[in-house]
């Protein structure tokens, strides 16, 4: 990921609240062909494991990519966070010269380490029910991998490979208007909040308080 030290982000706590907070992340790994293998899921962020957390997660087994990650041994997975569109008419340079272009605000991190991949069907058991518990926790009546009957559970993690990250390394990126005047940074805050889109005043909101 192309970072340049005005973007980058390397507080752990900053880094590691955008891995909770994603929804859905990619995870890339070398393919055989020389093109990259990538499969969107939801991966669960566990801290005080290995240096830098580690990443839980399951694959179907009819994904060949699960073979991929097995034989590359090392993977990448990719956290979005907030992301907006940056009009130049939020500038007010543009009044001023109007030599702005528009550009892209967001929050990505990169999570790169050594991937184990388990067919083990306890480990697969208590995986399945350490995410679920953790997407299910918000809601008022939360569903269990238990409410399920045993032999159909069985079946269905036949179907599935789990998967544990122990990051390596982390990479933080917030491109958030560091870049330009304040004027502007005023600007790009209140051309977004004003938007009619939750997602650009969710940027604005990150920009407010302080990036």
């Amino acid at each position: 990921m192309y970072n340049p030290p005005l973007f980058r982000e390397d507080r752990p706590e900053i880094l590691h609240a955008i891995l909770r907070e994603a929804r859905l992340a990619i995870l890339v790994s070398a393919g055989a062909d020389g093109v990259p293998e990538a499969t969107h899921l939801p991966l669960q962020f566990a801290a005080g494991e290995g240096p830098h957390g580690t990443l839980y997660g399951h694959l179907a087994k009819a994904n060949p990519h699960w073979r991929a990650l097995a034989a590359a041994g090392r993977a990448r997975a990719i956290f979005m966070g907030p992301e907006a569109y940056v009009s130049p008419s939020f500038y007010a340079s543009k009044k001023e010269h109007g030599k702005v272009v528009p550009t892209w605000n967001y929050v990505a991190v990169h999570a790169i380490g050594v991937v184990e991949v388990f067919e083990d069907a306890a480990r697969l058991h208590a995986l399945v029910d350490r995410l679920t518990n953790h997407h299910e926790a918000p809601r008022a009546t939360p569903w269990a991998v238990d409410d399920a009957p045993g032999d159909f559970i069985a079946s269905q993690l036949k179907g599935i490979v789990g998967l544990r990250m122990e990051i390596a390394t982390l990479i933080g990126k917030r491109k958030l208007s560091q870049n330009r005047p304040e004027q502007d940074r005023h600007g790009v805050v209140e051309g977004l909040g004003n938007s009619e889109d939750a997602r650009d005043r969710d940027v604005a909101a990150l920009m407010q308080r302080g990036g």
